[in-house]
């Protein structure tokens, strides 16, 4: 089953007014995106982790489902949205675990690590992410899609309805940006985050 953005735009709209049917049928259409998202997620991860792709589709489904107030603006909105949810689960259960030891951040080098762990890693970059959506929704957006879902430019482009220079020069800006304040700030986390509270 496939739909244009325009439909899964009104899709979104439906299912804030608490069309149930336009839920299911949002499910059903962004299914393989979602499982896509989930998967990378879990690349690199542990092979014997608590969690499983499916598990982490299903609760970041849910927790969509239960905000009600988001002001869905189309489909690069809502997986970015679901990326995000599903980057803190993991970081939320990973927290939990007494011997945690990974976290998935491919693409970074081996040289941001330093002596951080790949958790304190992770725990970073989402607060920047946080400050960077200050600044800019948009360019938050393209790194989610384009950094943590793999997306190519004529996709994230497609998924968030911008042009491809206009989208490539997003993603050159909000790279740049974070590793701007990657080499100049304090910016992981602080001592003792990645203990069960």
């Amino acid at each position: 089953m496939t739909a244009d953005s325009g439909q899964i735009t009104q899709l979104l709209q439906d299912w804030r007014r608490g069309d149930r049917h336009a839920e299911t049928l949002l499910f059903q259409l962004l299914l393989p995106d979602l499982r896509r998202i989930a998967g990378r997620c879990f690349r690199g991860e542990r092979a014997n982790h608590t969690l499983q792709p499916t598990a982490l589709v299903n609760e970041a489904f849910l927790r969509l489902a239960n905000a009600r107030r988001i002001e869905w603006r189309d489909r690069g909105h809502f997986l970015a949205l679901a990326a995000r949810v599903m980057r803190h689960y993991l970081i939320d259960h990973a927290r939990a675990q007494p011997s945690v030891r990974f976290l998935p951040m491919e693409g970074l080098t081996e040289g941001l690590l330093g002596s951080h762990t790949p958790l304190d890693l992770v725990i970073g970059i989402d607060r920047l992410l946080d400050e960077l959506e200050t600044e800019s929704s948009q360019r938050r957006a393209v790194v989610e899609l384009k950094f943590f879902l793999g997306m190519t430019d004529d996709e994230a482009a497609d998924a968030l309805g911008l042009s491809l220079h206009t989208l490539q020069r997003e993603w050159y800006r909000a790279r740049r940006w974070l590793f701007e304040r990657m080499n100049t700030e304090p910016w992981t986390a602080a001592p003792n985050t990645t203990a069960a509270s």
